[in-house]
């Protein structure tokens, strides 16, 4: 059992305790009688400022002593009391940062040292707005009047006020990157030349290699007009106008929550996403490897080492090795840039072939990637002609990601040609343990593999099988000849939906399986595989009312409860049992609105709209096995502009945020139960830096992504 320290932080005991640890007396709070207790592997203290103590601020201990910059961060009690636990060995820069101040100088720290630490209130606005969360800068975006809309403006005639926010926020810009951070509010000075603002704007836009996407959404979705009001944002910026809003500083549990990270892969590229555990049971791979999916940017996987703070990378092969990149059309990134960049000029970055996007772990601990494994063309038995099920009702030509499987006891990768293309991906709940795949964006199909049958033969081709959305709109009950995207509804038949889902999410009361669908509104499908699939599985739609929509990310909980990220500010919750009509010829996605309820982000909205938050979350997961500590099915999105997390509990929304470095973004996250009965030190929630350019996080160009640790203490000074 470690040995544990108690100080009391009289005048007198204080001055004691300095001599003892030969800290400077400039860090000390004077005539605080309050007790700190801490082991031989922590670091606590008192935080102070002119007022007496600062409560609800961050406290940061950051070491480049091994073998990866690591920090971990935590929050001052009421009376300004913070405990750093279970810090490795090493040496450590300690400061303060917090709402209404301005970073503390840092201070020399190792474990088992009583460090007391003076907080610097912020000389002005300005200079306490630079440590805001990007949320607070992006909401001073203008958003165009109702009257700009319908062809009486520059805008293009058939986009909608709705339409503009969701493509500026999470459909799309938001979707890769964070904005209102320090860099993307500012021009950078390699284009501080250009004739106007506007023209900045246009510049930067195209630049690296996914400048030719930028422009395609704001050139030629919405005509151009954006760059104004990008340009006015920026030009009242750079005039000194502040945010309308100020941040709260933490409160409740979100001061017992202790924020870990390690710098990972390198700073050219980036991470979509991590794994750490099977969702289905989250002790597997207790205490174990984390990795990371680098999705366009590389084929070196990152794997973190989280026991002993080591980062190592795992090149992912293809089976054909002259395989074209995976970068280029029809991916989401170019395969050079359009026009140098302000950071790396002309230099390509991404250069992946595996392009692995997602990755799962199954109860025996191996990895299962949506990776490509070969180039676009399919093999026969996907293709019209073959007497395949699946290829009979959907041929398919081609595919542009697969999957792979890494069985990390023998190191042996296998490659699994699957006709459908892969995105995010999730086991079901049954015998067969089969992986069930989206296929992200456009019109493709809903993939599976029975896992169970490819481990016992190694045939892709049986074990795989996929299905178009098809809705049950005549009431039989049964998959039926259907009309197409399009087509007017027709009493006789079904109707397909021209759309693949986003999120794919089993349900653990009935075995069906959700899919959310990416777009405006947006919405959840729910697909019922039925006893033969293809040819008896079903799909219903649900879209959002009014004020939701933008959805995105998705997740579902152990009660069947699909919870969705949107565009409009809202995490949306969709329940099925509410509905009064479940299939025929009105069942065409309009149908339940009674099936959803909205809960607003934090944080502040555009203004001289409805009430609204600017937050624009990317994906949202169920802690359905209370992996944190907040309980079961609690729902968790990435709060893309909050800087972190924010999860829904009680009805009431709880901001997890990544203190430093400003302008952390993730695109999904994980929890593990490494020891269920370690309490909080045995849990914890696990996500990654997901933002495609990490030089704009704090820092700046040098920065890498960074793998991040969530864990919930009973209390601030739990160690």
């Amino acid at each position: 059992m470690k040995r544990t320290k108690q100080f009391y932080l009289s005048s007198a005991a204080a001055v004691a305790v300095a001599a003892l640890v030969a800290m400077p007396l400039t860090v000390l709070a004077q005539g605080v009688g309050q007790a700190v207790a801490i082991d031989d592997d922590d670091i606590g203290g008192v935080v102070t400022g002119p007022n007496g103590p600062e409560a609800g601020v961050w406290v940061i201990a950051e070491t480049r002593d091994l073998a990866t910059r690591f920090t971990r961060s935590v929050v001052t009690d009421d009376q300004g009391r913070y405990a750093l636990p279970d810090l490795p060995k090493a040496k450590y820069k300690i400061w303060v940062r917090g709402y209404g101040l301005v970073d503390s100088a840092k201070v020399d720290g190792e474990p088992g040292q009583h460090l007391n630490l003076t907080a610097v209130p912020a000389s002005s606005e300005a200079a306490a707005a630079m440590y805001y969360p990007a949320i607070y800068w992006y909401a001073m975006m203008k958003i165009p009047r109702p009257d700009q809309f319908g062809g009486k403006s520059d805008i293009p005639s058939n986009i909608t006020q709705v339409e503009w926010i969701s493509t500026l926020k999470g459909s799309q810009c938001i979707g890769c990157h964070q904005l209102g951070n320090l860099a993307t509010r500012t021009i950078p000075k390699e284009f501080a030349n250009v004739k106007s603002s506007e023209e900045a704007w246009m510049r930067r836009t195209q630049s690296g290699q996914a400048g030719e996407m930028m422009t395609n959404v704001l050139a030629g979705q919405l005509g151009g007009a954006p760059y104004k009001y990008l340009a006015d944002w920026t030009d009242r910026i750079a005039k000194g106008e502040l945010p309308h809003a100020k941040p709260p500083r933490p409160s409740g549990v979100e001061r017992n929550i202790v924020i870990t990270t390690w710098d990972w892969s390198d700073d050219k590229h980036y991470l979509h996403d991590l794994i750490s555990t099977d969702r289905r049971d989250p002790t597997v791979n207790a205490y174990g490897a984390i990795y990371g999916s680098p999705e366009y940017s590389t084929d070196n996987l990152p794997v973190l080492d989280p026991k002993n703070n080591t980062v190592v990378n795992y090149k992912a092969p293809v089976r054909d090795p002259n395989m074209p990149l995976s970068v280029g059309p029809p991916h989401a990134a170019a395969a050079t840039p359009i026009m140098p960049s302000a950071y790396w000029g002309n230099e390509r970055l991404w250069d992946t072939r595996v392009n692995n996007h997602n990755s799962v772990f199954d109860k025996e601990g191996r990895v299962w990637l949506a990776a490509s494994v070969r180039g676009l063309e399919n093999p026969d038995f996907c293709r019209r002609g073959s007497d395949h099920p699946s290829a009979k009702l959907r041929p398919l030509a081609r595919s542009s990601r697969q999957l792979a499987m890494l069985d990390r006891k023998s190191g042996k990768y296998t490659f699994i040609d699957t006709c459908f293309g892969t995105q995010h991906l999730n086991f079901a709940l049954d015998a067969n343990n089969t992986l069930w795949t989206s296929g992200g964006a456009g019109d493709n199909p809903v993939g599976w593999l029975n896992t169970k049958m490819f481990l016992e033969t190694g045939d892709a081709a049986k074990s795989q099988g996929w299905t178009s959305l098809i809705v049950d709109t005549n009431g039989n009950g049964k998959r039926d000849d259907y009309t197409e995207p399009g087509q007017p509804l027709d009493p006789h038949k079904d109707m397909r939906i021209g759309q693949t889902i986003y999120a794919v999410m089993p349900d653990p009361k009935d075995g069906s399986i959700w899919g959310s669908l990416w777009g405006i509104p947006g919405g959840v499908v729910k697909i019922i595989p039925g006893d033969s699939p293809p040819m008896t599985t079903l799909a219903e739609i649900y879209r959002p009312p009014m004020p939701g929509y933008g959805i995105r990310g998705a997740d579902i909980d152990s009660k069947g409860v699909v919870w969705v990220s949107m565009s409009s500010g809202h995490l949306g919750a969709f329940d099925r049992t509410k509905c009064k009509v479940l299939n025929g010829p009105t069942a065409t996605g309009d149908h339940c609105p009674e099936g959803w309820t909205f809960y607003q982000y934090p944080g502040p909205g555009f203004e001289d709209i409805s009430p609204n938050s600017a937050e624009s979350s990317y994906y949202t997961w169920v802690d359905q096995h209370n992996t944190f500590g907040l309980g079961n099915d609690i729902p968790v999105s990435t709060g893309n502009l909050n800087d972190g997390l924010v999860a829904l509990k009680d009805g009431k929304m709880i901001t997890i945020k990544v203190p430093y470095p400003t302008g952390f973004y993730a695109k999904g996250l994980d929890g593990r139960i490494d020891d269920p009965n370690a309490g909080w030190k045995g849990r914890g929630l696990w996500t990654s830096s997901g933002d495609r350019a990490p030089w704009m996080q704090e820092g700046g160009k040098g920065m890498k992504p960074m793998a991040v640790h969530f864990q919930l203490r009973p209390d601030p000074l739990a160690h």
